[in-house]
């Protein structure tokens, strides 16, 4: 069976990326293997999440995936873009960190957010391949649902009524940011 490192620390990226590759690899997590996280040092989702691949790339002979996402408020100056999931850390989970943005978005008409995901696939001795996915939505008066992860449960995509948070694992999956990334990764390489 072909491997995969996955190359994230985080629970909820690492089962969404696992659901979205297919079930001819083994999926294979850093943490088993004791690699470290590498310093996110990029401005861009794009260079943080090619850091990535190219630091967990180190450790194996196999092919690594690595994903950089966040959440951009169009109100808040994109905010908090590649600092996402840095804001939850500093406010002490990502509950606070939805407080805190609900918060700062009391006052302002303008809701609208966009989810963004970097992936980057990178085999061993090859250039690293880079594909970027994005999903407009808007932000929630309150925070919904218990489902997801991150920012989930105060994302509404576009055409929908619903939060992340609010739906059923097997319907955001098929739908979000990564997911959009995902697809546009799999035309470049057919083997995913």
């Amino acid at each position: 069976m072909k491997k995969i490192l996955i190359g994230t620390h985080n629970k909820g990226k690492f089962k969404e990326i696992s659901f979205l590759i297919s079930r001819k690899f083994r999926k294979i997590n850093p943490i088993n293997l004791k690699i470290p996280s590498p310093k996110e040092t990029g401005k861009t989702f794009i260079s943080n999440s090619k850091l990535k691949a190219n630091f967990f790339s180190k450790y194996v002979d196999y092919p690594v995936i690595s994903d950089d996402s966040g959440l951009c408020i169009k109100a808040l100056n994109q905010k908090p873009g590649v600092y996402s999931a840095r804001l939850a850390k500093k406010h002490g989970g990502f509950l606070k960190a939805m407080k805190y943005i609900l918060k700062k978005m009391k006052s302002k008409k303008n809701r609208s957010a966009t989810f963004v995901c970097s992936l980057s696939l990178k085999y061993p001795k090859k250039k690293t391949i880079n594909v970027t996915g994005r999903l407009k939505g808007t932000i929630s008066k309150k925070i919904l649902g218990k489902n997801g992860f991150g920012y989930d449960p105060i994302f509404v995509p576009s055409n929908y009524k619903k939060t992340f948070g609010e739906m059923i694992k097997s319907r955001k999956i098929k739908i979000d940011h990564r997911y959009i990334a995902f697809k546009m990764l799999k035309k470049k390489i057919k083997t995913l």
